[in-house]
């Protein structure tokens, strides 16, 4: 079966549920996303950031808006 077809036949599907029905679907829906979603997600090492940044510091602070400011324009 194709994908379209698929989800071709669920929108005609869900026209028949109820309200009710519906909102339980959708909040499974968003469950199962919000799962997928942070097991595959990782998370910053802390130990990578550190450091990170630091020849900023080393620059005069004007210098360095003048030059973010050229290369807007």
């Amino acid at each position: 079966m194709q994908q379209g077809s698929v989800l071709e036949r669920i929108k005609k599907d869900l026209e028949s549920l109820s309200p009710q029905e519906q909102l339980d679907l959708i909040e499974r829906l968003v469950s199962k996303l919000r799962k997928s979603h942070t097991l595959g997600k990782k998370f910053a090492d802390w130990g990578e950031l550190y450091g990170l940044g630091k020849e900023l510091w080393k620059k005069d602070a004007q210098e360095y808006v003048n030059h973010l400011r050229e290369d807007r324009i």
